[in-house]
């Protein structure tokens, strides 16, 4: 019986050695550019990693512009590499979770389409705890690196007078035109 117990620990031990699911890095408040960068080696590993973030303020625009694996050689691809934001509930991955855009697969990189795997997404989110999910298997000394930014949308109330003057100035200028046309007939 203790044997039995011992190899159902080991074979348990090794399961978690090669697949690993971990907050790997808080992202911050209102991620920009410069704050929102990550980055991971996954090596051979079967992974899940969350990048956590919290949005503040009015309705925000938030784009995971890329995550990237870059590869020199052919088993360095991440197979079923896949990227999704969520609307965090309870603790990332605990099943509670809200998914708020589609998940996203690799396309070939445009200027290394054989070694060289994007895959991009964005979603329009309101104020909350948020993370990114990134899986899949990687394989040989594979990693990837990418950038999760946000930017503040325009609240339609603040856009309505820059849209009135906007066609205010279109309407004038066409009716400008008009009168200039009648009066190059006359």
């Amino acid at each position: 019986m203790k044997r039995l117990a011992l190899s159902t620990v080991a074979a348990l031990a090794l399961m978690v050695g090669s697949a690993s699911a971990a907050v790997i890095k808080d992202l911050g408040v209102n991620p920009s550019s410069a704050t929102g960068q990550f980055s991971n080696n996954v090596d051979g590993t079967t992974f899940t990693d969350y990048y956590t973030f919290q949005l503040v303020g009015s309705p925000l625009f938030i784009t995971f512009a890329s995550a990237t694996n870059d590869f020199a050689k052919t088993t360095d691809f991440i197979t079923g590499f896949v990227g999704q934001l969520f609307q965090q509930v309870g603790a990332p991955g605990g099943g509670d979770d809200i998914p708020v855009s589609v998940p996203a697969t690799p396309q070939p990189c445009q200027t290394n389409p054989t070694g060289c795997q994007v895959l991009a997404g964005s979603a329009l989110l309101g104020p909350g705890s948020y993370y990114l999910e990134l899986r899949g298997t990687g394989g040989g000394t594979s990693g990837y690196g990418g950038n999760l930014t946000t930017a503040s949308v325009v609240p339609l109330p603040a856009a309505l007078p820059l849209f009135a003057t906007g066609l205010a100035l279109f309407g004038g200028a066409a009716a400008w035109r008009k009168r200039r046309e009648k009066k190059a007939v006359a």
